[in-house]
């Protein structure tokens, strides 16, 4: 029974005849010998599993939906708690890992929080810490100015983020007298306005053309460069969405003609994705080892690991290619909220720094 429905699986995900395979034998060695209903542990089939080649993931999927496999692993996430704040400096690990705990499980009056959430505080925090850790040896200790020092440079989502997980670090502090005063009270979490976005340098060009080495590293480069597209959109462009034929893509539902470097960087990447995974069945353009087995898009820590690790950043491409557009085009809004689907607060914004710095040039030239 597991055999056939390990068959059914695979073809509606695209294994190939090796993963077939693979599955076929990790089941055997498996539920051989078991009575029917017998279910295996997740230990079980780790240890039984560890150092043959067999694909645990696949195998775990087909008994998980037979109601075969019990998971009697500690749950995931508090190993991450345990295994991160265990590289922090000693004085804050441990009010941190207590932090992180709480967000996981709530609180009479706190509801838990999902895992994304923890990575995303954690993220946000970690960096802090480290950085008080040189001057201060207990969370206890970190004063307002503290605080102020380390967001005085962050802008925009950056600045809410970090004061969001901030905020929720010293909440747990106080509430838990982890701490004797919050040193957040009095500082708003509310959106700082964006700082100015300035045109790239070349140093910054030459960085993204030397770091951008895969294709699919290339691909998002030339989608956020070209056509200022989101990271999001660019997760979920689906291979429907290209119309090489009328030289047309579609992205997040607006369809633009395809740029000759768009179009470049397509082919390259398809051939890659062809090349990788020729019986993959999912229809989005980016796959990952671990999507090309299934129907998603790769995940935000895929495009991540592939520019945001390596120093470049999607979000200045795409602000590069939004200023470029109103610097050459006159500074209409309506033209770059027409062509870039962004609201019209941030087409005005563009649009008044580009015509500031369309007269700064003016100046220039006349002296």
């Amino acid at each position: 029974m597991a055999r056939k429905y390990a068959v059914g699986l695979g073809q509606e995900r695209g294994w190939s005849v090796y993963v077939h395979r693979d599955v076929h034998q990790a089941l055997g060695r498996l539920l051989t010998g078991r009575s029917d209903g017998d279910r295996v542990s997740h230990v079980e089939l780790r240890r039984r599993l560890s150092g043959t080649g067999l694909p645990m993931r696949h195998t775990a999927e087909v008994l998980a939906a037979l109601d075969l496999l019990h998971d009697d692993r500690a749950p995931a996430a508090r190993n991450w708690i345990e295994r991160r704040t265990a590289e922090l400096p000693d004085g804050s690990a441990s009010d941190v890992r207590g932090w992180l705990l709480w967000l996981l499980d709530g609180d009479a009056r706190s509801r838990p929080r999902s895992p994304g959430t923890l990575h995303s505080y954690f993220g946000n925090v970690r960096p802090i810490v480290e950085r008080w850790a040189e001057h201060r040896s207990q969370l206890r200790e970190i004063t307002r100015e503290d605080v102020t020092n380390v967001i005085a440079g962050l802008r925009g989502s950056q600045y809410t983020s970090v004061l969001t997980a901030l905020r929720s670090l010293f909440l747990y502090g106080k509430k838990y007298k982890r701490v004797f005063t919050n040193p957040m009270r009095g500082i708003r979490v509310g959106r700082r306005p964006p700082g100015p976005v300035m045109p790239m340098t070349e140093d910054e060009i030459a960085h993204v053309q030397a770091t951008a080495q895969t294709p699919a590293a290339r691909l998002a480069v030339a989608l956020a460069a070209v056509h200022a597209v989101r990271g999001e959109a660019i997760r979920t462009l689906q291979m429907d969405d290209l119309d090489f034929q009328e030289n047309r893509v579609t992205l997040d539902g607006n369809v633009q003609p395809m740029a000759s470097l768009t179009r470049a960087a397509l082919r390259a990447w398809l051939d890659e994705r062809h090349t990788r995974w020729p019986r993959t069945l999912n229809r989005h353009v980016l796959v990952s080892r671990q999507t090309a087995l299934g129907t998603g898009p790769v995940s935000a820590h895929f495009l991540r690991h592939q520019l945001t690790k390596h120093g470049v950043s999607l979000d200045r491409v795409r602000a590069d290619r939004v200023l470029g557009e109103a610097l050459a085009t006159g500074a209409d809004p309506l033209h770059l909220a027409a062509i870039f689907d962004i609201s019209e607060t941030t087409a005005v914004r563009y649009a008044v720094l580009a015509r500031q710095l369309l007269q700064d040039d003016a100046l220039g030239n006349e002296q």
